[in-house]
C-alpha cells in the first residue's frame, strides 16, 4: 500500500529531516511541501542538499492554504505551537496526522495554557490525540489518528526512567536531569541567541526552572509512578548543530543497585531495534547517534549511596523529531516499525 504525503512547515529543520528520510520509503509519494514565507520556490532552492534528485520528485514550496488536502492520506506539521491548532482543525476528518508541535502533548489542556501562555483552540482535538512515544505507547499509536509527537528531551529522559519508576527500581522524588542539546532544537529562524558567536566555544543553561519541556516529562513519569513527580530540569545548549545528552540522577529504592536498574532496562528494550542498553560502562556520547533514529543508554553507580546515574543520547533532529514521527506514520499505516529510519549514525 503506498501513501501520500503532506508535510506543513516543510521549510524547517525538522521538515527537511522528514524530507531526507522520506524520499527513500518505498511506500510514501511526497504529494505537499508547504512554507509560506519560502512559497513558490524549488525545495532544493531552500535545502541545496537536495539538488541531487530529479526535477519534479518533490513538489514545489506552497502555503498551506493553497492546498486541496483530499488527495493527501497522511500529514506531518512541523509548525510553531501555537499555530496547528486552528490548521489541524480544518484538514479532512480521514487524515492521519502526526504534530511535531507541542500543540497536542500535554493532556491538560489548563497545563497548557499555563506553560505555553495561550488557550487551546482545539480541546476535542487534544482529547483524541495519543502520545507518540512509540516503545512506550505502540499499541494506541497503531490505531491513532492524530499523533502528539514527544519533544526531543522528553524522549531522551522518559525512556530510561518510565520502566524503572515501573519496576519501582528509583523513587518518583528527587530526579535531576541535567540536558544538553544542539542548536537545531531552536529551529531554524534566525535568533541572536543561536548566532555563531553567541553559540561557539562556549555552553549555557537556558529556561532554568522553567523549560516548557518538564511538564511533559512528568506527564510521563506520573503515568506509571502514581504520584505527583517534580523533576529537576535544566537543559543547556552546546556549540553543535545535532545532539541531545541527558545526565539523569535518581534515587533508587531500598536493596535497589545500579546493576538492578540496568537489567530492567535491558529487559525493557531487549526487543527494540532503536533502544541499545550499552554494555559495561560504555558512555552514550551525541557523535554515536548522529543522524539516525537511536538510543544509546547506560547506567552507572554513583559514589553517593543509594543513587544511581542514567545517560541517554539521542539525535534530536531524528529521533528527537522526524525520525520517530516517521516511526509513527509506521506503525499507523501497518509499514515495518524501520522502514527508511533505519540508517547507521553518521560518524565521524
Amino acid at each position: 500500500m503506498s501513501i501520500r504525503v503532506g508535510i506543513l512547515g516543510a521549510s524547517g529543520y525538522t521538515g527537511a529531516e522528514l524530507v531526507r528520510l522520506l524520499v527513500n520509503h518505498p511506500e510514501v509519494e511526497l504529494k505537499v511541501l508547504t512554507g509560506n514565507t519560502q512559497a513558490g520556490q524549488q525545495f532544493s532552492k531552500v535545502f541545496p542538499q537536495f539538488s541531487y534528485l530529479k526535477t519534479g520528485l518533490l513538489p514545489t514550496l506552497s502555503k498551506h492554504e493553497e492546498n486541496d488536502w483530499s488527495d493527501v492520506d497522511c500529514v506531518f506539521c512541523c509548525l510553531p505551537h501555537g499555530t496547528t491548532q486552528d490548521i489541524i482543525k480544518a484538514l479532512p476528518q480521514d487524515l492521519k496526522i502526526i504534530d511535531l508541535s507541542a500543540d497536542f502533548r500535554l493532556k491538560d489542556v489548563k497545563s497548557y495554557e499555563e506553560w505555553y501562555g495561550g488557550t487551546h483552540r482545539a480541546p476535542d482535538l487534544q482529547k483524541e490525540a495519543v502520545y507518540g512515544l512509540v516503545e512506550l505507547n505502540r499499541e494506541r499509536i497503531r490505531s491513532a489518528r492524530l499523533v502528539a509527537n514527544p519533544g526531543c528531551y522528553p524522549t531522551a529522559a522518559q525512556l530510561p526512567l518510565v520502566p524503572l519508576l515501573k519496576g519501582n527500581i528509583i523513587s518518583s522524588e528527587d530526579i535531576i536531569i541535567d540536558a544538553k542539546s544542539g542548536t537545531t532544537g531552536a529551529g531554524r529562524s534566525p535568533k541572536q541567541g543561536t548566532l555563531y558567536c553567541e553559540v561557539s566555544d562556549g555552553i549555557h543553561p537556558y529556561g532554568i526552572a522553567s523549560h516548557r519541556h518538564a511538564p511533559e516529562i512528568e506527564q510521563g513519569l506520573n503515568e506509571v509512578s502514581g504520584g505527583d513527580c517534580v523533576i529537576n530540569f535544566t537543559p543547556h545548549l552546546m556549540p553543535m548543530s545535532r545532539g541531545i545528552l541527558e545526565t539523569i540522577y535518581a534515587k533508587l529504592q531500598p536493596k535497589e543497585s545500579a546493576e538492578s536498574a540496568k537489567n530492567v532496562l535491558k529487559k525493557a528494550f531487549k526487543d527494540e531495534f532503536f533502544v541499545t542498553v550499552l554494555e559495561g560502562k560504555d558512555v552514550p556520547q551525541t557523535r554515536h547517534v548522529r543522524g539516525s533514529n537511536h538510543v544509546f543508554i547506560n547506567v552507572f553507580e554513583d559514589r553517593l549511596p543509594g543513587r544511581v546515574i542514567i545517560v541517554a543520547a539521542i539525535d534530536n533532529v531524528c529521533k528527537g523529531a522526524s525520525g520517530q514521527a516517521i516511526q509513527n506514520m509506521n506503525l499507523m499505516f501497518g509499514f515495518p516499525e524501520h522502514t527508511s529510519i533505519d540508517q547507521a549514525p553518521m560518524f565521524p
